[in-house]
């Protein structure tokens, strides 16, 4: 079970799931969540069915995408992705001075919401998934959209996304001083929305900036793409409800904040 769920992303986790819930005629115990958590991390890291999911995990599949659901809907992957951010801000390894914004594609092979006919796969159903990081490639902020959503009408909505993160005295801090995006957010718009978060744009222009310079800085949110595909549950989508998928790719940016701690505090 440690080898699916560490002891570092347990003690993060734990404080923040709620409680049991009654069972006044009795019944069957409750499978152990730490256990669900773990059956959970296994689909997200393997891919495979939830009806393949070891016993000696999480019980049966069934149990743990249930134990996903009721934990999305009471906010748990929110609340814990902004306490392991306060975690990193801490200890001085959040930097707000530059952020990078981008998106990728991935099919939807079910379709459902927050999907759309993906422009660069033949018009066949697809999710584009919409991040911003901070200058090491630590994730903010996390948006779902359909495949033929412009990149620049999602701009506003993952600035949005990032949480209010406290680091000591003083107000909670959730706007980066730069924001660096690529050609696609080439737009009056995106300007004016970034400004009105007080964040300087630094959006490539078509036709004048070179691909050269274009990543610069832009090169820590592909990375973090990367990252975001060692899970292979989310190289493709195959939930019909978009806030499964959601929580799928939120844990998942958990586990990489949990790695980011790893790095950066002793």
């Amino acid at each position: 079970m440690a080898h699916f769920v560490s002891d570092d992303l347990w003690a993060a986790v734990e404080p923040l799931l709620p409680p049991d819930p009654p069972k006044p005629k009795g019944g069957r115990s409750r499978i152990d969540d730490r256990a669900a958590l773990a059956g959970i991390v296994f689909v997200l890291r393997t891919g495979c069915p939830w009806r393949d999911v070891p016993g000696e995990l999480g019980g049966s599949g069934k149990t743990c995408w249930r134990r996903l659901c009721e934990w999305h809907a009471a906010g748990v992957w929110d609340r814990l992705h902004r306490v392991l951010l306060q975690r990193l801000a801490g200890a001085q390894a959040l930097d707000w001075s530059r952020a990078a914004l981008d998106s990728a594609s991935l099919p939807a092979k079910r379709g459902g919401s927050e999907t759309g006919p993906n422009p660069m796969d033949r018009g066949k159903p697809g999710t584009k998934r919409h991040i911003v990081t901070d200058r090491q490639g630590t994730l903010l902020g996390l948006t779902l959209s359909g495949a033929n959503r412009n990149d620049s009408m999602m701009l506003a909505p993952t600035l949005d996304a990032v949480p209010s993160v406290r680091n000591g005295r003083g107000r909670p801090r959730r706007r980066p001083i730069k924001l660096h995006a690529d050609k696609a957010y080439d737009h009056k718009r995106s300007r004016r929305e970034c400004r009105a978060r007080s964040i300087t744009p630094r959006i490539a222009r078509r036709g004048m900036d070179t691909s050269q310079t274009l990543g610069r800085h832009r090169w820590v949110v592909e990375r973090t793409f990367a990252w975001l595909a060692q899970f292979r549950r989310l190289a493709v989508r195959y939930e019909c409800r978009a806030n499964i998928h959601l929580a799928f790719t939120k844990l998942a940016c958990a586990i990489i904040c949990i790695r980011q701690i790893r790095r950066f505090c002793p």
